[in-house]
């Protein structure tokens, strides 16, 4: 059997065949100020520690100041969510956009700001950070999580989707 090279597109529609949830994470940028970043690169790494990883682009705003803050916050987005999906998947973040989206945000205990009025959040502090190809895994322990329920968006085939029912 010959196989041949795999193209950039080819690989990304074999994942798209991957359904995700849709989740935003979220650094403080400054005090009161918030940035986040859109991610469906999220998964759970250990029960004992508690520990999760995201995957962060190279050239994201976010990782130098995941590298400077060592802590985030992760808030898994809900069905009819696309918006806030849209707006943290942009490079450029203003409070005139996040004000007609409606984006609030709380602080954990250990100052980590999350999302509210999604299904979960959790607040994190950073315990490793591994380059690797054009992404750096960031490690996260959880310190916090607050679960609130509804269904999940999903991402499914470069659409998003929700969950069927009965």
């Amino acid at each position: 059997m010959t196989t041949t090279a795999l193209s950039a597109r080819e690989f990304r529609n074999a994942l798209g065949q991957f359904a995700t949830g849709v989740t935003v994470v979220t650094v403080e940028r400054e005090a009161g100020s918030v940035f986040g970043m859109t991610a469906n690169a999220f998964t759970s790494v250990s029960l004992n520690p508690m520990l999760i990883l995201v995957c962060v682009d190279e050239r994201a705003k976010i990782l130098s100041i995941l590298h400077k803050k060592k802590r985030f916050g992760v808030s898994v987005l809900k069905q009819g969510q696309q918006a806030l999906s849209e707006y943290f998947a942009q490079g450029e973040q203003n409070s005139e956009a996040e004000h007609r989206l409606g984006l609030r945000y709380r602080w954990t205990p250990e100052g980590v700001p999350v999302l509210e009025d999604t299904v979960m959040q959790l607040g994190c502090s950073v315990v490793a950070t591994h380059v690797t190809g054009d992404h750096t895994i960031v490690v996260g322990k959880v310190e916090d999580a607050e679960i609130h329920g509804g269904e999940p968006l999903l991402f499914f085939r470069g659409e998003y989707r929700h969950i069927g029912g009965e």
